[in-house]
């Protein structure tokens, strides 16, 4: 059974940068896609990143320029790297991989939270 694991999440200044990461249970050549949701309070989820297996990467407009997904191959982790974090960036961020016909799965979520 596939398992994601998150962290990185927390409290931040307007401005400020954090990094997410998650780590799964298998090979990265089993991913299809990798990406990061979030769920704001009283809203739905929403996409927020993702990156293909073959590299390709999408970002939803209300972070391009400021955050950047990457992995790192041999550990099976994706990262989220946030910068110039604002409030409206507040939100439980959740981690999703596709595995194609298999599936697609979903990590626990991990509180950010950008206030003064």
């Amino acid at each position: 059974q596939l398992q994601l694991v998150e962290s990185g999440g927390g409290l931040v200044q307007p401005g400020g940068s954090l990094t997410l990461s998650c780590a799964a249970s298998v090979s990265f050549d089993s991913i299809n896609t990798m990406g990061w949701y979030r769920q704001a309070s009283g809203n739905q989820r929403e996409f927020v990143a993702r990156i293909f297996s073959g590299g390709v990467i999408d970002y939803v407009d209300a972070v391009k320029g400021r955050f950047t997904i990457s992995k790192d191959n041999s550990r099976s982790t994706v990262f989220l790297q946030m910068s110039s974090l604002k409030p409206e960036d507040t939100a439980v961020y959740y981690c999703n991989v596709d595995l194609g016909a298999f599936g697609s799965y979903w990590g626990q979520g991990t509180q950010v939270t950008v206030s003064s």
